[in-house]
């Protein structure tokens, strides 16, 4: 048995979905540069939850500072080294 991930039916939905309704990517979100590539790819936006959910559990509410912080970052670097601006 095999389902795609959703990273890789991002782009088939949002041609699909043309430009009619916002397109959101939910799961496989765990680096920074998993937000880039579904902005990239044409996400409106991006839902968090596992780091988000697992922080919590392991160090409440600094842990998912943390994992935020870190997500942010990685954002920010991945944005950076591609010459994006906003």
């Amino acid at each position: 048995d095999y389902v795609p991930s959703t990273i890789m039916a991002l782009e088939e939905v949002v041609r699909a979905a043309q430009g009619r309704v916002p397109v959101f990517l939910d799961g496989g979100v765990r680096r920074g540069t998993d937000v880039f590539k579904a902005l990239a790819l044409g996400a409106s936006g991006i839902f968090i939850g596992r780091p988000v959910v697992f922080s919590l559990a392991s160090e409440g509410e600094t842990g998912v500072r943390k994992v935020l912080q870190m997500l942010r970052e990685e954002f920010e670097l991945t944005m950076a080294l591609s010459g994006c601006r906003s």
